[in-house]
């Protein structure tokens, strides 16, 4: 029965604690820890869990008996606990982003190897059953060489939302959209496809003058002959999210969408496509097994088993730091109107904590800055 704690108990810590409830019979929850006093007695207390409550996250790593944590705090946060929790002995589960900057995820990795123990970074889409026959269909070959993917982070934010204290400054929130929303599509795209040679990009923010950072991003990546686009974005209504990946032999995507072209002889499409490798695409996608848990719960499923067995997680500290070096390109080829090519190394400025926070334009000053966000 492994012994679970939970750090930071604001909103997104409630897919944790489900996520462990989900799994009553290998874990228990026995700590909740959060820097605002009396916070997380109060989140034990909303899901009828017979755990302690501390105000001190690190007094919690230092006392309570624990084997795996989730932190689930504001991302300026992630590094410094997570190596605490892992040089005090447990596994640990980081929410996304896995920190923000380089320097930072490869200290944590380096505290994940000195202590043996796991660490995963939360990415929670990979346990979608969706996406899963997404990859599924682009690791079978079908589609032929990859021409071009397009990927919509999408999503919608009111000017509030920059309210909480954290939000909407280069210091503790890290960045805009682009870190704190797409972090999940830019880790699929890893996932799908790998690490882009290059990346170029532009950054705005377009509706939120309340906050420091970008509200709006849009990147180009390339891949061998072919290349990508992400958008990312707090300011689209509808928050139509969407991934479009076009292969040489047909296109496949989320929401699921199969087409697959044939050219006449002077080489424009047949009327009636490749009906045979639509076929061929839809009947390995209704051939896969459904997931048993989805979201938070499957990811936490898969680092329980993990722990048991001995095995990497799906969603390991290499994937978390994978994603950040995407998003530090991004921000290093707005800001500096220029192509990045990767891998970053070491020697590079934006790789060093602070670099981002220096050299990041300040679109709108932050107007207020409240310990809670507003509930309606």
């Amino acid at each position: 029965m492994l012994r679970i704690g939970i750090i930071g108990t604001g909103g997104i810590a409630d897919a944790h604690i489900s996520g462990y409830l989900a799994f009553r019979d290998d874990c228990e929850i026995v700590a909740l820890g959060d820097v605002v006093p009396g916070k997380a007695a109060q989140k034990a207390a909303a899901f009828g869990l017979d755990a302690l409550a501390y105000d001190d996250p690190f007094a919690m790593l230092a006392e309570a008996d624990i084997d795996l944590v989730s932190i689930a705090t504001p991302p300026s946060t992630h590094a410094a606990l997570a190596i605490a929790a892992l040089d005090a002995g447990a596994h640990v589960l980081v929410e996304k982003p896995m920190a923000p900057s380089l320097d930072e995820c490869d200290a944590m990795i380096a505290a994940q190897k000195r202590s043996g123990k796991l660490l995963s970074v939360v990415a929670q889409n990979r346990f979608r059953d969706d996406l899963v026959a997404l990859k599924a269909v682009v690791d079978s070959g079908l589609l032929g060489s990859i021409s071009h993917v397009r990927v919509d982070s999408a999503w919608w934010r009111g000017l509030p939302y920059y309210d909480l204290w954290w939000r909407g400054t280069w210091e503790k929130e890290g960045g805009g959209s682009t870190l704190n929303h797409a972090i999940h599509h830019i880790d699929l795209l890893l996932w799908l496809l790998g690490r882009p040679s290059e990346i170029t990009a532009m950054l705005a923010n377009a509706q939120h003058d309340n906050a420091e950072v970008e509200d709006l991003s849009v990147a180009v990546f390339r891949y061998g002959r072919g290349l990508a686009q992400l958008t990312s974005s707090v300011v689209h209504h509808g928050e139509e999210q969407e991934i479009v990946v076009q292969g040489e032999n047909a296109r496949v995507s989320q929401p699921w969408k199969v087409v697959a072209e044939r050219a006449r002889p002077d080489g424009f499409p047949e009327r009636e496509g490749d009906a045979e490798l639509v076929a061929r695409i839809e009947d390995l996608v209704e051939g896969l097994e459904p997931l048993p848990h989805l979201g938070h719960a499957g990811q936490i499923g898969d680092l329980i088993d993990a722990i048991r067995t001995g095995r990497a997680p799906i969603a390991d500290a290499q994937d978390g730091r994978n994603a950040v070096e995407l998003v530090t390109a991004i921000y290093r080829a707005g800001i500096e109107r220029t192509v990045v090519d990767l891998p970053l190394t070491a020697d590079d400025p934006y790789y060093r904590a602070g670099h981002l926070v220096e050299a990041a334009p300040r679109f709108y000053e932050k107007r207020r800055s409240l310990a809670e966000a507003a509930v309606a």
